[in-house]
């Protein structure tokens, strides 16, 4: 894969490394590079037709978005998700995407809300029609965007800050069976349906229970590995 070193016109140049790194996420988030994976820095500079530097540099980044590991004298490898990585993620993400959509409940504008109802049907017609399911970025991210809405600077950097990359990579193990999709979408329209209303304290709630409902999907639906598992797998 030969990376274009100009970028198109009109368009905001990108760094090597910047592209190689969002090529890199993507791999990542559609199982291309699955969890515990050497990531080989040889390889990958081979497959984008550049040298190691560039490659070196989206890895080191990729480790301060915590998504990849390297201990001394090891190779690096696609962090491993973990039970107990996973509780904690879920904890903070319950406790503060609650705030965030209380908040969002007071703070969104009228059209705020009406066009995050309209993007939930696209994404819910795309998701029907079959796209993205090769893997491309999501086009639209409902808990981003109510986050964001919050209009508090610092929920917004917890949780979309270079946390968002591991979060999302917890949720979308969480989404990945077709009926916890179902689910996920009704909850979705029941939460916007109490932005609509402005009930802060229902808004949170069931953003709350949302995320509850993911994380006991995530548990009991999809393998996680215990913490001396996912060292063993690493070694």
């Amino acid at each position: 894969m030969q990376i274009r070193r100009e970028p198109e016109p009109g368009a905001k140049a990108t760094p090597l490394a910047e592209t190689i790194l969002n090529e890199l996420l993507h791999r990542i988030y559609d199982g291309r590079l699955a969890q515990g994976d050497v990531i080989n820095e040889a390889a990958i500079a081979e497959d984008f037709g550049v040298s190691r530097g560039p490659v070196r540099e989206a890895v080191r980044r990729l480790q301060g978005l915590q998504l990849v590991t390297r201990e001394p004298y090891l190779k690096a490898r696609v962090v491993t998700l973990t039970q107990e990585g996973a509780r904690e993620l879920f904890e903070m993400r319950m406790a503060l995407e609650g705030m965030a959509c209380r908040l969002a409940a007071e703070r969104m504008t009228d059209e705020e809300i009406n066009e995050l109802l309209r993007e939930l049907e696209l994404d819910r017609q795309r998701a029907l029609d079959g796209e993205g399911a090769d893997g491309a970025p999501r086009v639209f991210d409902l808990h981003e965007r109510i986050v964001r809405a919050s209009r508090n600077s610092r929920i917004i950097d917890a949780l979309c800050g270079d946390m968002y990359h591991l979060l999302r990579m917890y949720r979308r193990r969480s989404g990945a069976v077709p009926e916890r999709k179902s689910q996920a979408y009704a909850e979705h329209w029941q939460i916007i349906r109490a932005l609509r209303a402005r009930d802060g304290d229902l808004a949170e709630s069931l953003m709350r229970s949302h995320v509850a409902r993911a994380a006991e999907h995530l548990f009991t639906s999809l393998p996680l590995f215990t913490g001396d598992a996912a060292e063993s797998r690493s070694a």
